[in-house]
């Protein structure tokens, strides 16, 4: 059991928010980030159905891409 468990946040195309949980097929989405919270938490009690299988711990790393032109 980890105690971790790792999401890769980033805007979405078409507004709020996408999140990938790392080593997990655990994906979620939210308009803000009060939402994507809620939801990660919701979507990481339905992947483990065992509560004491569940890492006690969520980090949320928010990525962002930025371009620069030349």
């Amino acid at each position: 059991m980890s105690t971790e468990i790792i999401f890769a946040v980033s805007e979405a195309d078409e507004g709020g928010y996408v999140a990938s949980a790392l080593g997990y097929g655990i994906h979620t989405q939210g308009e803000t980030i009060d939402e994507l919270r809620a939801m990660v938490r919701d979507a990481v009690d339905c992947y483990f159905d065992d509560p004491t299988a569940a890492p006690k711990m969520i980090r949320l790393h928010f990525v962002r891409d930025e371009v620069l032109a030349r």
